[in-house]
């Protein structure tokens, strides 16, 4: 009997020390964790510590864990561990994994019946999608989703809809499920808006590089807008990577706004992603509320968290993760729910299960321990952690971070908002645009130096320089109604801009591209290779392309009244005179006409002549011909004479009042049809960009470019090209010339040149216009655009043109010569050729004048005078005469009472007196 008592005394004592001793070995819990996420590992077992150093929730209990590792894009592995972690006899499970893995080990555990804790983790931290369900809303759901279900489609909704956006762009990185999103684009499609997606590489840098390559500049300019609005699910390493290409490309601006949507955003990666980012950023993330109490914030109940996960000034607890904080709340409600078990005292001890083995029988107690999880809760890291009846946590907050618009990188954070599943959104957003008051803007404005658009006005040493200009008077036009105020530097080089050999941008371009300058001013044409990396206004006037040239020169002319006339022509008249006035001889002298009685002309060859030109020059004649073959050969002389002075009159009048050059070019396909006038245009600029695009162009069908592009590059450009419009302009001046450029600047030398020694040929239809360029994606474009063209309807654009081309110039833009249009009264030089006839005319007549009366007198003192003649034997009338002589001269002399003596009183017939109308005192004397 003593054995027997000492042996029941024995076996109690051991069975009480057995009963204190088994809580040590009961709380075994299994986890399973990515083998990528070893922070989670880390944290598991601190929370572990924990909770077996504190007494007041497990007392003299410790648990113990065991942890694998596993694939997650392997669900086989994560089975065959969690199979082995049920052989060792495990309380729950912990797993954090991705959705592909979880619903193997959901299925797992609820054929074994072990609570199953599940903790979404979402591959290389990009943003959550939902798991699909495996077998949702069974009774035998033994899987508790610790973090809350994603609402990441409802809060960007709401946000999209704040900003009332219409048009925008979403990213996401390779490891996001794109099916996470669906829910939200089906509801923007029922709102209408637009939305496009693209899938953002690995590669990121190649990326960029590929859709430069790839795109056409209208492409990708178009691209440039559509990034004005995005919405980024990304990793925040990715988003990072990103924004920090595509500023360095200049494929965004600071208007553009961005959306950073991801529950796993640190407050480190918040200060990187606005430091790297340029407009406006806003960012999603997932917020946990914290104990207004600061001294409070590591102390959840009776239970006290480790300082460097809830204490803000440890740098640990800045890196935590959203699992992190799950894992560890999971681990402090597993282990109250195991002190409330053991204080109902209906705990189910845990055997060795195989999962592997047919017909192996679930745990009987996890359905009590899955009920006592679900009904308790804690507050951890993650504020309240519980779940509801379908096992789900719905517990989750979120808060909505934004900057300003701008470029400043270093520019502060604001929360904008708050947003949860049962208040939704709380705040007001609003992404609001740039109003008509710019009061208080200082914009720094690049300029070229380009007659009529931008020109100095007053250069005064130590002071700014003052410009004026036709741009600049669209520019206090713009000012005075906006209120900006605008400092003005000239571009370093003096250039519009081209991009160089390694992508840069040189010039007024360039200076926008970097950033130097807000708005670029001048004479600047709007090309898409400017466009793809600048943003330019609306045009405020038209651009065509034009070309100066060089008008003739009026030569001085004396015989400019011969000009109507060939020289040919002029000789056939002359032989003309001689042959009519011969024949007019001819006729008369084989038909002799009478001649009227009192008559004292005779028809010689002389005369004949004299007669001809006379009637030529319409001044009439003096021998009057009867005969009617004399009569019809004048009347055809006097027709063939009214048909050419009336020819002369009109081509004279013409001739006097302009001046003709042939080979004219009036057009640019006159232009690039000859060689024989060198023209060209400023190298690098977008005129020759413009020529050598079209006459480089197999398609282009007007060959008119291809061969003024062959003149242009001839000998690489440099003899035919000038470095800028000056020089071009100086050299039509001076030289034989012809510049190709703007039209609007050429026709602007042309009006205010002193001579009126330009004049200009363009094309008809502009192409292209002048714009305002600014940075790309710069916040003033709208608001700049909206204004020009409030300018130009109500007619002030036209006013400012007209200051600069007027329409009552002097000069004649489109005429090939050197006239004005002010007059057109003739000068000195039209008749100088008469003029010099005249004093020719003159200065013979006086020397035959001076002849003949030196002759006269010569012949004068041979003959006798009045008293030897007196003094002279007299003839008697009865002595007869000397016979006649074959070739007989009559000479008409008054009656005397003396004759010569070598003439003879002859009584005349009355028949030859009547013809001749001989006066009776007229004496025949034959020689």
């Amino acid at each position: 009997m003593k054995v027997s008592a000492a042996l029941v005394l024995l076996l109690a004592v051991w069975s009480a020390r057995w009963q204190r001793a088994l809580p040590d070995s009961i709380i075994h819990i299994g986890a399973i964790f990515d083998e990528a996420a070893k922070k989670d590992d880390e944290v598991f077992r601190m929370a572990v510590a924990d909770l077996n150093l504190n007494n007041e929730i497990l007392e003299t209990e410790k648990i113990t864990i065991s942890v694998e590792f596993v694939d997650g894009n392997n669900p086989f592995q994560a089975v065959q561990e969690a199979c082995e972690l049920m052989n060792r006899g495990i309380l729950a499970l912990v797993s954090s994994i991705g959705c592909m893995s979880a619903g193997s080990l959901q299925s797992l555990a609820d054929a074994m019946h072990i609570p199953h804790l599940f903790i979404q983790r979402a591959p290389g931290g990009t943003p959550r999608s939902s798991c699909p369900p495996t077998t949702p809303g069974i009774p035998d759901d033994y899987t508790l989703f610790v973090r809350p279900p994603v609402y990441l489609n409802d809060v960007i909704f709401h946000v999209v809809m704040e900003y009332t956006w219409q048009k925008f762009i979403i990213f996401y990185d390779q490891d996001y499920d794109i099916r996470g999103i669906q829910d939200f684009l089906d509801k923007t499609s029922q709102q209408g808006m637009d939305v496009s997606l693209q899938k953002v590489e690995s590669n990121i840098n190649m990326m960029i590089t590929g859709m430069f390559r790839t795109m056409r500049v209208e492409e990708l300019h178009r691209y440039r807008d559509t990034l004005r609005r995005a919405v980024l699910f990304m990793s925040p390493a990715s988003a990072k990577a990103f924004i920090s290409e595509v500023v360095e490309t200049n494929l965004v601006a600071f208007d553009c706004h961005w959306i950073i949507i991801n529950e796993e955003i640190s407050d480190m990666d918040v200060q990187e992603l606005v430091m790297k980012s340029i407009g406006r950023l806003t960012l999603i993330r997932q917020t946990f509320p914290l104990p207004q109490n600061s001294s409070q914030r590591c102390v959840r109940n009776n239970h006290r968290i480790n300082n460097s996960l809830c204490d803000p000034k440890d740098p640990k607890a800045h890196t935590l993760e959203i699992t992190n904080r799950y894992i560890y709340d999971t681990v402090l409600l597993l282990a109250n729910t195991f002190h409330r078990k053991l204080e109902d005292r209906k705990w189910h001890s845990m055997a060795s299960l195989s999962c592997i083995r047919k017909g192996s029988k679930p745990w009987q107690g996890g359905r009590s321990m899955l009920e006592t999880v679900k009904k308790g809760g804690v507050r951890g890291l993650t504020s309240l952690l519980e779940f509801n009846d379908n096992g789900t946590n719905p517990n989750i907050f979120f808060e909505i971070l934004g900057t300003n618009y701008g470029e400043d990188r270093g520019r502060g954070v604001s929360r904008l908002a708050t947003w949860d599943p049962i208040h939704g959104l709380n705040g007001s957003l609003s992404d609001r645009k740039l109003e008509n008051n710019m009061r208080g803007v200082v914009l720094r404005i690049v300029t070229v130096l380009e007659e009529p658009f931008v020109m100095v006005s007053e250069n005064v040493l130590g002071k700014p320089k003052k410009y004026q200009g036709f741009s600049i008077d669209v520019l206090d036009a713009l000012a005075n109604y906006l209120g900006f105020k605008y400092e003005i530097y000239v571009a370093p080089d003096h250039k519009y801009g081209s991009q160089q050999a390694d992508g840069t941008w040189n010039g007024l371009i360039g200076e926008l591209v970097f950033k130097r300058a807000d708005v670029g001013l001048s004479a600047l044409t709007i090309t898409p290779e400017r466009e793809s990396v600048v943003d330019f206004t609306t045009r405020y006037m038209d651009y065509s392309v034009g070309v100066l040239l060089k008008k003739a020169e009026r030569t001085m002319d004396m015989f400019a009244c011969l000009a109507p006339f060939d020289l040919s022509l002029w000789a056939c008249i002359a032989g003309t005179v001689l042959l009519v006035g011969t024949l007019v001889y001819l006729l008369n002298w084989l038909n002799p006409p009478r001649l009227p009685m009192g008559s004292v002309s005779s028809t010689t060859l002389y005369n004949s002549m004299w007669f001809v030109y006379g009637s030529f020059v319409q001044q009439g004649g003096e021998v009057p011909y009867t005969t009617l073959a004399t009569r019809m050969m004048m009347g055809v002389w006097w027709l063939f004479a009214l048909i050419v002075i009336s020819s002369y009159t009109a081509n004279l009048a013409a001739f006097l009042t302009i001046s003709r050059i042939e080979n004219s070019i009036q057009s640019l396909q006159d232009l690039s049809k000859q060689t024989e006038l060198p023209y060209g245009t400023v190298l690098d600029s977008a005129v020759y960009d413009q020529l050598r695009s079209k006459g480089m162009n197999p398609f282009e069908r007007d060959p008119m470019y291809s061969q003024m592009w062959r003149m242009i590059n001839r000998t690489g450009g440099a003899d035919n090209n000038v470095e800028d419009s000056k020089e071009g302009i100086r050299k039509v001046k001076y030289g034989r010339f012809a510049f190709v450029w703007d039209a609007a600047v050429l026709e602007y030398v042309a009006i205010n040149d002193e001579d009126c020694s330009f004049y200009t040929v363009s094309n008809s239809a502009p192409d292209r216009g002048y714009g305002i360029a600014m940075q790309h994606g710069s916040p003033y474009r709208d608001i700049f655009s909206q204004r020009i063209l409030e300018l130009q309807q109500n007619g002030d654009m036209d006013i400012l043109k007209l200051k600069w081309w007027p329409r009552d110039s002097p000069c004649d833009l489109y005429s090939a010569v050197g006239t004005k249009k002010s007059g057109s009264a003739l000068d000195i030089h039209s008749f100088a050729g008469v003029f010099f006839v005249l004093a020719a005319g003159v200065v013979l007549s006086c020397l035959i004048a001076t002849v003949e009366t030196w002759w006269t007198r010569r012949k004068g003192s041979r003959v006798p005078s009045k008293e030897t003649q007196a003094d002279g034997p007299s003839v008697r009338q009865d002595e007869p005469c000397h016979e006649p002589q074959s070739d007989i001269t009559l000479t008409l002399r008054p009656s005397s009472n003396h004759l010569s003596p070598a003439c003879c009183a002859t009584p005349l017939d009355s028949t030859l007196r009547h013809t001749f109308a001989i006066p009776s005192r007229t004496v025949f004397c034959q020689h």
